[in-house]
């Protein structure tokens, strides 16, 4: 079973507390200050600051914290810069990842330096730093642009078909990552050509290409990763709003199937809805409408 280990500050550790209340363990080992498991993951958080991640997502569950580490993850970021970020360049995103309801969505954009500054202007930037109305609003008029642009939704049912044939999530979000890349490459004039293809890490690049060739895929080798990178790239951050603008339109569309406005995250809302739903439609719904194997479904029932 693979692992990760981080080390985390104090302010930073009583977030990772707080995120993971809802999935804890009533065992916990020796000088630790919680045990939880999610989305195929163990979490142990210890007294020390030290937090240990076992399972098939270990990698991309202890990416989440890295930035928060005592590492110089920040300073990593900088000392890797890609070059062609002020260049022609394709980056990619993803959303829906950590929420009960609705898909997995990813984008890829490509970026020439002429629409960067449109698209900043516009207002594109990390969209985790807004709202859902206002990513409508600004990628409605990111649209009418001549950007080109790939994305993919991968809907509740196939996503609990994979995971329950051994796919973790993170394969998932490698083999789309890579085919809404491949897609943008395929819609490209020819004799063009990016300066360069960032992606938004969520695993080590090694990983990240192991997943792609474990669903039958070639993995492409000049692909470049950052954590936050919507904070750098002008590609990534117009391919991270453009994921969340389709969660949020799948979203609307799975809410009118229950009848009532599901929860986004996996809160102790979800849970109450999740019960909701059982109650008048039927647990088979679910499989239609959430990733079942997150823990909400067995605390709800």
């Amino acid at each position: 079973m693979g692992q990760s280990v981080i080390k985390l500050k104090k302010q930073e550790l009583k977030k990772v507390v707080e995120h993971y209340k809802p999935y804890s363990s009533s065992k916990k080992p020796p000088y630790s200050i919680l045990a939880a498991k999610t989305n195929g993951c163990a979490i142990t958080i210890y007294e020390s600051g030290k937090v240990l991640f076992q399972g098939s997502t270990h990698a991309e569950e202890a990416a989440k914290w890295s930035d928060g580490a005592d590492q110089p993850k920040q300073k990593s970021n900088h000392q890797n810069m890609p070059d062609f970020l002020k260049k022609d360049h394709i980056g990619s995103d993803e959303a829906g990842t950590g929420d009960y309801f609705g898909p997995i969505t990813v984008a890829a954009v490509f970026v020439t330096a002429r629409q960067q500054a449109l698209l900043k202007e516009l207002g594109v930037k990390d969209s985790k730093s807004m709202n859902d109305e206002t990513i409508k609003k600004i990628v409605n008029d990111m649209l009418q642009t001549d950007m080109v642009y790939s994305s993919l939704t991968l809907n509740n049912e196939k996503y609990n078909q994979l995971q329950r044939r051994g796919w973790s999530q993170g394969r998932m979000k490698a083999w789309m990552h890579h085919h809404a890349i491949q897609n943008v490459l395929g819609k490209l004039e020819d004799g063009v050509k990016p300066s360069g293809i960032l992606v938004d890490q969520f695993c080590k690049p090694d990983i990240f290409y192991n997943h792609v060739q474990a669903t039958g895929d070639k993995p492409r080798r000049d692909l470049s990763f950052m954590t936050k990178a919507e904070s750098y790239s002008t590609s990534v951050a117009a391919a991270s709003m453009i994921a969340r603008y389709r969660f949020v339109q799948e979203m609307e569309k799975l809410s009118k199937v229950v009848g009532f406005d599901l929860q986004k995250g996996a809160s102790k809302v979800v849970d109450q809805q999740i019960k909701r739903i059982v109650n008048s439609r039927g647990q088979a719904l679910l499989d239609k409408i959430a990733k079942v194997h997150f823990a909400n479904t067995k605390k709800a029932l």
